[in-house]
């Protein structure tokens, strides 16, 4: 068996809270009602579990090759942890009450949101071989910052300049944004590529060789 899901040890209020915080954040009409609803999740969040996060995210890196490894360490670290520093320091700033465009694409936000629950129930089962109990709650809080990058910074899900291997990268090309795996991942119903504001790259770009997908790196 390739998956697991977490049903059978997570008990059913558990996944109804989940199921509540992504209903909650559905409920989000402009930008920044989604940004506060997102700093308010996190906040839930204690320094316990920011350290699970970052130790379940360390051991995925840890399991790519190098040099890729290497490359490629900074831009997931980003993509969790840069993105919710930005999130504090604009919602202690008040930016996000002055923000009152609409969310971009709302069907896209919609079936982002729907996914959220039981895409928190689903993950590689090779990958749970860790030594810290790694929960739906921690895997919520990725996408927690995916919401906040995808929807209101309306950035990529995986940072700019993010590597891939075969030489591609995230690109900004005069604030339109490229990716080699954009269009690549929709047999993977949880992933945030299938969401992302970023286009696919089509210039020769080659087949993605390995995987880089599981909890947090590539999902």
């Amino acid at each position: 068996m390739n998956e697991m899901t977490a049903s059978e040890i997570i008990s059913p209020e558990e996944k109804a809270e989940i199921a509540a915080t992504a209903c909650r954040l559905a409920t989000a009409r402009t930008k920044g009602e989604l940004a506060e609803i997102v700093a308010r999740e996190a906040g839930m969040y204690s320094l316990a579990d920011l350290q699970v996060i970052g130790g379940r995210l360390f051991l995925e890196v840890d399991a790519l090759p190098e040099p890729y490894r290497r490359r490629v360490r900074p831009f997931f670290q980003d993509q969790i942890f840069g993105a919710h520093h930005r999130l504090l320091l604009m919602h202690r700033s008040g930016a996000f009450r002055k923000e009152r465009n609409p969310i971009r694409d709302r069907e896209t936000f919609e079936k982002f949101c729907t996914m959220i629950p039981e895409g928190c129930f689903t993950w590689d089962e090779q990958a749970e071989r860790t030594p810290f109990h790694y929960t739906p709650k921690h895997r919520l809080f990725y996408y927690l910052m995916a919401a906040f990058t995808m929807f209101v910074l309306e950035q990529p899900g995986h940072p700019v300049g993010m590597p891939f291997p075969g030489g591609f990268s995230v690109e900004d090309r005069n604030g339109t944004y490229y990716c080699l795996i954009r269009d690549r991942e929709k047999e993977v119903f949880f992933s945030i590529c299938n969401f992302c504001p970023a286009k696919q790259t089509e210039e020769n770009a080659p087949p993605v060789q390995g995987k880089i997908r599981g909890n947090i790196t590539g999902a």
